[in-house]
């Protein structure tokens, strides 16, 4: 299913106020450029704005298939992106790490997803590592356009990194989210 219209999201984050999310603008199709292969689930929630919880529900081989099998709930790290840190037990909640964590689970939470991995398949935690579609409309690069998420780029896993750059600089360039002067008292 395409991803045609623009969606507008609004959820209230509990922990910071009547923050609302805005996930107004789309970022481009890529999944045509993604090798074959993949791992198809549903979001079971956002742990914060670059972490996902999915449960497997299928598992289509190929080169974009990582090791995960059906029924399994895997730990996913959006690949190319970071967020702001709003649950790491060691570090204090960062700013705006509340409002992207509620953007992700305002955009996945529930929903049906297509992951995709690039070299590697999992990182040192023990996260999987994928892009992640709805539709033909990559997530980590919906993040990243809405200013939500940074370009973050994770070598040797860097097959879109060019269009994180490009989408960032966007955001930047527009205010949106983490870029606003408004953001955190900047």
């Amino acid at each position: 299913m395409r991803l045609h219209a623009l969606v507008v999201v609004a959820v209230v984050a509990a922990s910071c106020g009547q923050a609302s999310v805005s996930l107004v603008a789309q970022a481009p199709p890529t999944l045509q450029h993604e090798p074959s292969g993949y791992e198809e689930g549903v979001v079971v929630r956002a742990i914060d704005g670059d972490t996902i919880e999915v449960r497997v529900t299928a598992r289509v081989p190929g080169p974009g298939a990582g090791d995960a099998n059906v029924g399994q709930v895997i730990g996913v790290r959006l690949l190319g992106i970071d967020t702001p840190e709003s649950v790491d037990p060691n570090r204090p909640i960062e700013c705006f790490g509340k409002e992207a964590g509620a953007a992700t689970e305002a955009l996945l939470g529930g929903r049906t997803v297509r992951l995709v991995k690039d070299v590697e398949d999992e990182d040192a935690f023990g996260r999987r590592l994928r892009y992640v579609y709805m539709g033909h409309e990559m997530v980590n690069a919906r993040l990243v356009v809405n200013g939500y998420a940074a370009s973050f780029p994770y070598p040797p896993n860097v097959r879109h990194a060019a269009l994180f750059r490009q989408l960032q600089r966007d955001a930047r360039t527009k205010q949106r989210g983490l870029w606003s002067e408004s953001t955190c008292g900047r």
